[in-house]
């Protein structure tokens, strides 16, 4: 298989996972009295977790071999796309996501959680776009 077509295969994995968090799963967390928000949060951000890491490191890790294998301005934007998304998922969610779990948070947190977000939305929407384009006109 082709390695950009690998590469293309882990970004659209993300592209519609993090759509589907935008716009479902953390808009969803406002429907939840607290208690139970607590308690499915645990269960959440364990599965959650079992899906999102090997997507994040296989993404992560051919990105870098990309830089070994065929360095170009197109696979060095890449890889710091990617180390954008790994620094907002563990510098701005992570410890959102720990709050919540512990129950340490207010609907200012949950509604914080949705905005931010879309950084992370535009990057991964970016990353793939950008490997899209790299696809077809060869970068």
């Amino acid at each position: 298989m082709d390695f950009t077509i690998v590469k293309l295969l882990f970004d659209f994995g993300l592209l519609i996972l993090i759509w589907m968090v935008q716009l479902i799963i953390y808009p969803g967390f406002k429907h939840y009295q607290k208690e139970d928000l607590i308690k499915w949060h645990r269960v959440y951000a364990l599965r959650i977790t079992l899906i999102v890491m090997p997507l994040m490191i296989g993404q992560l890790l051919i990105n870098v071999a990309s830089i070994y294998m065929i360095f170009s301005f197109y696979s060095l934007i890449s890889l710091i796309l990617v180390v954008l998304v790994w620094l907002s998922t563990f510098i701005q969610f992570v410890p959102m996501h720990s709050r919540i779990s512990d129950g340490i948070f207010d609907r200012t947190l949950i509604h914080r959680l949705v905005h931010l977000n879309w950084l992370r939305t535009f990057l991964w929407t970016t990353i793939f776009l950008f490997g899209l384009l790299g696809y077809f006109i060869q970068l």
